[in-house]
């Protein structure tokens, strides 16, 4: 399937000019100047040497549990310690401790190229970024291409980091291409000679194989249904590789549409998972909070408020609750945090443009960062903090066309940023008055047209406008539970409701007395839950 998109090379770097624009023939030039002592080798650190056969062992015997104890402890340990700023060892330097066996080297050079993205000084050269998605490429071709499940098993977290460091790696690549002001004359021949490396053709079709082949789709409408999975899921969605890689795959086509501006569909993406209730398929921490960060932003920008705030409410009292567990130093940890204080972000956005309670934890730290200035600033109507807080927390969107590399203008990676922005904005502006509409009718219950519309300085036609679009602006599609992502029932959540007659307008304070009792049952709750896992985990 994705046999023509890569092909095992084994090139004779012998007379070969470095820089020929073909990243398999620079490679194999640099191997070739490697393998004759022209680049200087070390000795690999005995800790280094002592796991790479026993991490190759537990993979081949798919002991899960030694495999995420690896993944999760002594890599991360290993690579603070001997690799902090630094590359793993390359495969030529471990092949004599571990063996050429090709599926634990392309995991492995899976590990090794994502280390190189995100901690190693200067970044990925543009050979790397292309050995990269050749190694991800030979993934995906043995696990989807295979006439029979392949015999391997990896933990959740790996199988979701996989997926979510193909959609971040592409992401990368759609915004490097695009900074045309910094590459050399070889660096652009390059790209202009292989258009299809992280083509969204090809990232598509990756994420949508890997979803056909779980039946992923079908096992989620049998389990909402009650029935059993197993019936619909055939040969390979039995096997948990599959099942979760379809999973985290319908997780990252979202974000890959929201990167894209293809909001709709990132929500339709979902219409088989029940956001309304608690996660099943998967309870990876890095998956939920992408899952909400951009179910969230969706919501926003298709104007669904009610549903961003409970969509960003959810996830972030989820986060206070399990803080903890997020303290080990890994990258993913860090973009967790990163994506908390976006998403506090957006939520003020939220709550400015559609005011309504939310959790008291929530508001109070609201109230502590920096975001209660900037609620005020938005609150009075500061167009260019709007303007600010949303490109401090949208997402970094990325065109799905390579730029015309003939050209000599600069740089065009911030253009789809640019469009976006502006059709945000376009929408605040829409929405201006109604802070100060709504301040004026919490004052009265009825009031002359003609007397507010003189209080905002504004004709009586003119005024009436922006009643309309008080009506408008605060009826919203809500999720109803059991709904898919998209479904839905129009709803008035504002805090004020009113009617015009005879040109008085008569106002009604919709606002419920908040039920204290409820609250405290609540908690209560929450602390049963919480001792009943606490129980749970000493048993």
């Amino acid at each position: 399937m994705y046999a023509e998109e890569y092909e095992d090379y084994d090139y004779d770097a012998r007379d070969y000019e470095y820089g020929s624009g073909d990243p398999r023939m620079d490679l194999a030039y640099e191997k070739q100047q490697y393998a004759t002592n022209q680049y200087a080798q070390y000795a690999l650190p005995d800790p280094v040497k002592k796991f790479l056969p026993w991490f190759r062992d537990v993979i081949m015997m798919c002991r899960v549990a030694e495999i995420q104890h690896a993944y999760d402890v002594i890599f991360p340990k290993l690579t603070e310690d001997h690799f902090k700023s630094s590359p793993w060892p390359e495969v030529e330097e471990i092949i004599p401790i571990v063996g050429d066996d090709p599926q634990f080297i392309i995991l492995y050079k899976e590990l090794y190229y994502r280390h190189i993205f995100a901690r190693v000084t200067g970044g990925p050269t543009i050979h790397q970024r292309f050995e990269s998605y050749y190694n991800y490429c030979q993934l995906f071709n043995m696990i989807l291409s295979a006439p029979t499940p392949v015999n391997l098993e990896l933990p959740n977290q790996w199988l979701w980091e996989v997926i979510d460091e193909f959609i971040y790696q592409f992401q990368a690549f759609a915004q490097y291409r695009c900074k045309m002001d910094k590459k050399t004359v070889e660096d652009i021949e390059m790209l202009k000679a292989n258009p299809r490396v992280y083509s969204i053709h090809s990232v598509l079709n990756v994420l949508h194989s890997l979803i056909d082949k779980s039946n992923i789709n079908k096992q989620l409408e049998v389990y909402a249904a009650g029935g059993d999975v197993n019936s619909v899921a055939g040969e390979f969605g039995q096997r948990s590789l599959y099942k979760m890689l379809g999973y985290f795959s319908l997780i990252g086509l979202l974000r890959l549409h929201s990167l894209l501006g293809d909001f709709y569909q990132a929500l339709k993406v979902l219409e088989n998972i029940e956001l309304t209730k608690k996660p099943t398929y998967s309870r990876v921490p890095a998956c939920q909070v992408t899952t909400y960060y951009y179910v969230g932003f969706a919501y926003m920008m298709t104007r669904r408020y009610s549903d961003a705030i409970r969509t960003f409410s959810h996830i972030l009292l989820y986060i206070q609750r399990m803080r903890s567990t997020f303290q080990t130093k890994n990258y993913q940890n860090d973009q967790i945090n990163k994506q908390t204080e976006q998403m506090y972000a957006l939520l003020a956005i939220c709550l400015v443009l559609h005011p309504q309670l939310i959790d008291e934890s929530l508001q109070a730290t609201l109230k502590d960062k920096a975001n209660a200035d900037r609620m005020y600033k938005m609150s009075r109507g500061e167009i260019e903090e709007f303007s600010n807080c949303f490109i401090y927390a949208c997402p970094k969107f990325v065109s799905p066309v390579a730029p015309d590399y003939n050209t000599t203008q600069s740089s065009t990676h911030m253009a789809v940023l640019n469009h976006i922005v502006n059709v945000f904005m376009m929408e605040v502006k829409q929405q201006l008055n109604i802070p100060t509409i709504r301040s004026y009718l919490k004052l009265y219950t009825t009031l002359p047209l003609k007397k507010m519309a003189e209080f905002l300085d504004k004709s009586d036609e003119e005024f009436t406008t922006e009643l309309l679009c008080f009506k408008h602006k605060m009826r919203n599609l809500v999720l109803t539970r059991g709904s898919s992502a998209l479904s839905g029932e129009f709803r008035s959540l504002s805090e004020v409701d009113f009617y015009i007659d005879a040109n008085m307008i008569h106002i009604a304070d919709t606002k419920v007395a908040r039920r204290y009792g409820d609250y405290f049952i609540r908690q209560i709750h929450k602390f049963e839950d919480l001792n009943n896992s606490l129980k749970s985990i000493r048993l």
